[in-house]
């Protein structure tokens, strides 16, 4: 196994867990209401449909899996996440382990956009305020 060196490698920022959770929370409840698809083809294909509005990717998936589904959600500019991990992901969906899911309905995918701002906006805030 070849290791890619640390400066190639992308750091993922830094996710509070009580976001993270509440997005994989909601996740849950679209594949309850059959609003998601999990797995990297059948993300695919709903892409390929046109049906996809939100992907949420695995930034620890396996290159071959990225590969096949990045390059498509860019060309049908599908909006991505590279979210929790592939177990997180997973678990979420009952799953050991998936290196994506897609988001099929618009409100379930604003409702996980809106959690997104709403993190970003907290690391920003955090950011911004002085040392003390």
């Amino acid at each position: 196994m070849r290791l890619r060196p640390l400066a190639t490698r992308r750091q993922r920022p830094e996710v509070n867990p009580a976001l993270e959770r509440r997005m994989l929370g909601l996740v849950g409840l679209g594949l309850r209401g059959q609003l998601v698809v999990v797995g990297v083809d059948r993300v695919r294909d709903a892409a390929h449909k046109g049906t996809l509005v939100l992907a949420l990717v695995a930034p620890d998936a396996a290159k071959n899996s990225r590969d096949k589904v990045l390059p498509l959600l860019n060309a049908k500019k599908v909006k991505v996440i590279e979210g929790p991990g592939a177990v997180a992901l997973g678990r979420a969906v009952g799953r050991e382990q998936t290196a994506a899911i897609g988001i099929i309905d618009r409100q379930l995918a604003k409702g996980i956009r809106g959690l997104m701002d709403e993190g970003m906006a907290a690391t920003a805030a955090a950011d911004a305020s002085p040392a003390r």
